[in-house]
C-alpha cells in the first residue's frame, strides 16, 4: 500500500494545523509522527486515515497490485477497509465481552489467518477476562483490547495514536513484542511524543516542520 500527500494542509476555522505536507508512506515501512501535545499529530494521522478531509492539497491511496497488473487506486471512502487504528479516544462497546467485541469486529474486518479470538485475547494478556463485560475492564485492559483489534486485523495499514496510553510496564513490553511479531510487511504509522512508542520506526516526521 502507498499513501501520497501532495501539498496537503488542514485547518479548523482560521487556524492551520499543518500546511504544505508533501510525503509518501510506503508499505513495509514504519513512520512516526511526533510533536508536542496539541500540535496536531492526531489530526494528521486521522487525515491519513481518511476520517478527516484535507483543507488544501490532495491525498491518494494505492492498494496492493494484482500479479502482473498495476497498483489499484483506492477511493477515499473505501480506505477504512484497508486499515485499522488504535487510539485511546476510540470507544469500545462496553456492554460486550472482549470475545463478543472481537467477533463483532471480525464481521467487518477479517482477523489475521491462524488466530482465533480466544488465542488473540490470551496473547494480549486478557485470557482470564474473555467473558467479562468490557465495562468492568480497567483503562489498561481496554487499551489492550484496542491494540488487539488493530494489530490482529488483516489489513495492510496500521495506525497507532499514543498506543501505550494507560499501559503499565508489562503492557508496553507486550506492545513492542506485538509490533515485532505482527508488523512485518505492513505500513505502520505511529503518532506519539513518547519514544518508547515509536523508537522502532524508520522515519520520524515532526509535525512542527509543517506549520504555516
Amino acid at each position: 500500500m502507498k499513501i501520497t500527500l501532495i501539498d496537503a494542509g488542514k485547518r479548523f476555522n482560521r487556524d492551520w494545523i499543518f500546511r504544505h505536507f508533501h510525503y509518501e508512506f510506503i508499505t513495509s515501512h514504519t513512520y512516526a509522527i511526533t510533536g508536542p501535545n496539541g500540535s496536531g499529530k492526531s489530526t494528521l494521522l486521522q487525515t491519513v486515515a481518511g476520517s478527516i478531509g484535507v483543507s488544501e492539497g490532495s491525498i491518494a491511496y494505492m492498494g496492493r497490485p494484482a500479479l502482473g497488473a498495476p497498483a489499484k487506486e483506492i477511493q477515499p471512502d473505501q480506505v477504512f477497509q484497508h486499515l485499522s487504528i488504535a487510539a485511546p479516544y476510540l470507544e469500545v462497546i462496553e456492554e460486550m465481552t472482549a470475545t463478543e467485541f472481537l467477533h463483532f469486529h471480525a464481521s467487518f474486518k477479517p482477523l489475521l489467518s491462524g488466530w482465533a479470538v480466544k488465542d488473540i485475547l490470551q496473547r494480549v494478556g486478557l485470557g482470564n477476562a474473555i467473558h467479562k463485560q468490557i465495562r468492568y475492564y480497567s483503562s489498561g485492559m481496554r487499551q489492550r483490547v484496542r491494540l488487539a483489534q488493530a494489530l490482529f486485523s488483516d489489513v495492510p495499514l496500521v495506525l497507532l495514536d499514543e498506543p501505550c496510553t494507560n499501559l503499565d510496564k508489562d503492557g508496553i513490553a507486550l506492545y513492542r513484542q506485538l509490533i515485532e511479531e505482527l508488523g512485518r510487511g505492513r505500513l505502520i504509522i505511529v503518532s506519539s511524543n513518547d519514544p518508547q512508542e515509536y523508537d522502532f520506526c524508520e522515519k520520524n516526521i515532526s509535525i512542527m516542520d509543517y506549520k504555516s
